[in-house]
């Protein structure tokens, strides 16, 4: 099953995705984390209880969109109660690169940048047993529920940004009980959209580089998902494809199983807070800035996963601004 949400005239709503043109409204009232809520506190899943609450309203799917009705498919009431995170060096990639790796792991341990040894810990331990700990991964912090960009409108880019690219990804959500328990809902496409020439400039700027915008959807999956898939990123610009690439996702194409990406988050008892919505994003293999690709204002970003429902696209807006303007704190 997969669902959206959307502005209705009746307040924000879910809906359950009948087909690639049409929406079945969800007979209850606050969108999908008040869904989740109502689950948890009915003991049931939250398929079921979906399934029984599908109503006789049908929506036309484009129409919605080009109305401009489409949120992400989870959002906070208050958005600051919204974490946004992930995880990093977690894909093989290709074959290519995946032996590229390996042989490049059997060189002396003091000649191995840390990138190539947190890539190894995953590799050698990012897979373990149900019940046992795996190897830790990398991690960053992104920001709150108001960084998050509906699908379909566009990514704002800030005047201090030296780098606007796209990072094609697994996004996992969740909503932690009453108990601060967390429960995963599914997983949505996400361009979870970074720095890379920040980042690139010194990997202790990786930080920095996460602190932009992103966006996810526009569907939510529910219920588990295969090992393997499989997809597509394209830039479009002034209506053509500038750059496209295929891209793989899922357990089968990782060093990390999703187990242990979860564990080494939730682990931490400020991520255990009851109530709590969090966005996960589980890393990528493939980026456009990788081929030399710069961005311009007005480019598309679409992201297919079909497994996952209907692309995420993403137009970029450039900032306006002066980049030296300097920040000023005032004294209170």
């Amino acid at each position: 099953m997969r669902i959206v949400q959307l502005q209705t005239s009746r307040g924000v709503r879910a809906a359950v995705v009948e087909s690639p043109s049409q929406l079945r409204l969800i007979e209850h009232s606050g969108g999908t984390y008040a869904l989740a809520l109502a689950a948890l506190e009915a003991g049931v899943s939250l398929v079921e209880f979906i399934s029984s609450r599908r109503s006789h309203e049908l929506l036309d799917y484009q129409q919605s969109i080009d109305q401009g009705l489409l949120l992400p498919p989870l959002t906070h009431p208050d958005p600051a109660h919204c974490l946004i995170s992930g995880t990093g060096l977690t894909h093989l990639g290709s074959a290519d690169t995946r032996s590229a790796m390996h042989a490049k792991a059997q060189i002396d341990e003091e000649n191995q940048t840390d990138s190539m040894r947190m890539f190894n810990m995953g590799i050698q331990a990012g897979k373990p047993k149900a019940g046992e700990v795996g190897a830790q991964p990398e991690w960053f912090y992104k920001g709150d529920g108001n960084i998050v960009i509906a699908p379909e409108s566009p990514l704002q880019v800030p005047a201090y940004a030296q780098d606007a690219g796209e990072e094609p990804e697994l996004v996992g959500l969740y909503i932690n009980d009453s108990e601060g328990n967390p429960c995963r809902l599914g997983y949505a496409i996400g361009n979870e959209f970074s720095d890379h020439i920040t980042e690139r400039t010194n990997y202790l700027w990786l930080a920095h580089s996460k602190l932009r915008a992103c966006s996810f959807g526009p569907e939510l999956w529910l219920g588990a998902l295969p090992d393997h898939l499989a997809g597509t990123s394209r830039i479009v610009r002034n209506g053509e494809t500038l750059w496209e690439k295929p891209f793989v996702t899922g357990e089968a194409n990782m060093a990390h199983s999703l187990a242990n990406l979860e564990h080494h988050h939730f682990k931490y008892a400020q991520f255990r807070q009851p109530g709590n919505v969090h966005v996960h994003y589980f890393g990528t293999a493939t980026l456009s800035f990788a081929d030399g690709i710069s961005v311009q204002d007005g480019d598309r970003f679409e992201i297919e996963l079909p497994t996952l429902g209907r692309s995420l696209r993403n137009p970029v807006v450039f900032s306006t601004e002066e980049k030296a303007q300097a920040y000023q704190v005032r004294w209170l």
